[in-house]
């Protein structure tokens, strides 16, 4: 199983485009909110169009959109699937995941909802920053802006689940971030030596994560 992460999107066609096609192989697709508008505070994207980035995710079958805070009621009214409020938690083959865009409540709040709910990782927007961290038992990750960057990459994550055939309880997750302009993994160095997630992080082994 392999998870498309995306967030922040804005209503840049060029970009969702270029997150499409990285995440193409992807059974499952996240949105992390802020779909069409470009919000107030932002200048207006490459490539916006809101019209034509509403039928790219119309067209999707296998997508979960959580709210972001520039997604209002009128999103919802043209986008079909459902762009749900105030977060999504789910589970997805052996994971438990909670989404949220991330702008009612810290991220310290977030952890802890996380951790009451049992959840293996807290799927985090709106900071268009990218994060790959753990932290205890949780798997942090924002996959940062497709469209609006403000670390200077767009990006999308990967989060694909390795099943052990043998065990049934037993897997592993390989999470990577990916830059959709070169479609390369972006090395991330964010974890400590007892990191538990597999971020090409340079923690020393490959598939760290084991549940």
């Amino acid at each position: 199983m392999k998870i498309g992460v995306m967030s922040d999107t804005h209503g840049s066609l060029p970009y969702l485009e270029k997150a499409l096609d990285v995440l193409s192989d992807c059974d499952v697709l996240l949105h992390i909110g802020d779909v069409l508008y470009h919000g107030p505070r932002n200048d207006l994207p490459e490539g916006y169009n809101p019209k034509a980035v509403i039928e790219k995710i119309n067209n999707l079958d296998n997508i979960t959109i959580v709210r972001g805070n520039c997604d209002a009621d009128v999103d919802q009214m043209v986008i079909k699937h459902p762009i749900e409020s105030p977060f999504v938690h789910k589970k997805i083959d052996n994971i438990s995941v909670l989404m949220d865009h991330g702008y009612t409540k810290s991220r310290d709040e977030l952890i802890s909802k996380a951790r009451e709910l049992g959840v293996d990782i807290l799927i985090l927007g709106h900071t268009h920053v990218k994060e790959l961290s753990v932290d205890r038992d949780i798997i942090v990750l924002n996959p940062g802006s497709t469209a609006i960057p403000k670390d200077g990459t767009n990006s999308v994550a990967t989060i694909e689940i390795l099943n052990d055939e043998n065990l049934e309880d037993e897997f592993e997750l390989e999470i990577n971030l990916i830059d959709i302009n070169t479609k390369k993994i972006i090395e991330f160095d964010h974890c400590d030596d007892d990191c538990e997630c597999h971020t090409h992080c340079d923690c020393g082994d490959d598939h760290c994560h084991t549940h």
